[in-house]
């Protein structure tokens, strides 16, 4: 009884697997997706077989990487996209987007449904707002939660001495910071 139970599960295992690389030979972009979360689509009827496999790329939470991924934006329009949002401009239709990148509106709608344009309140306290860490004084790094008054000093301290902080491991090399810091303000601070 236990040979018998284990045939059928070996059988069952090979079926699935056989299956599987079926779906792969027919369905190329299915498999392309499900290898690499950034692909870049190379067509609008790749981006609807996207759309259909769930693939969503939220607008005022895109990375520049999240843009790339539609065929026809260039880096610079993606990384404009992305600093628009950063700074509190949201982006709220395709027109938005138009108007940025220069590109047509015809062409973005072609999109479809895959660029969720979702409203994200600047007040809310569940999303804290971001503040460049370049530009901010230590009295508006005092205003994060949990921000030291020593922690404040020393990071408008080391930018003014030294220069723009680059990114998260320039800081934390500068201010030798543990990572349980540098957790806690990732959520509040940005370049």
């Amino acid at each position: 009884m236990g040979k018998r139970q284990t045939w059928k599960r070996l059988i069952v295992r090979q079926a699935l697997r056989g299956l599987d690389a079926l779906e792969g030979q027919l369905n190329p972009l299915k498999r392309k997706l499900r290898e690499d979360s950034y692909y870049r689509f190379q067509s609008i009827d790749e981006v609807r077989l996207g759309e259909q496999l769930g693939v969503c790329i939220d607008a005022n939470r895109a990375t520049v990487d999240d843009w790339l991924r539609l065929p026809g934006i260039s880096i610079h329009q993606a990384r404009t996209l992305v600093e628009l949002s950063r700074t509190g401009v949201p982006l709220t239709c395709w027109e938005d987007v138009a108007a940025v990148t220069g590109l047509g509106l015809p062409q973005l709608q072609a999109f479809g449904k895959m660029v969720k344009f979702y409203y994200y309140d600047p007040d809310s306290a569940i999303l804290p707002r971001q503040i460049n860490v370049n530009r901010v004084s230590a009295g508006e790094l005092m205003a994060i939660p949990g921000m030291e008054q020593a922690l404040a000093q020393r990071l408008v301290y080391c930018r003014q001495r030294f220069g723009a902080y680059k990114d998260w491991l320039d800081i934390k090399h500068r201010l030798q910071l543990r990572p349980q810091t540098i957790a806690r303000l990732v959520h509040y601070l940005r370049f």
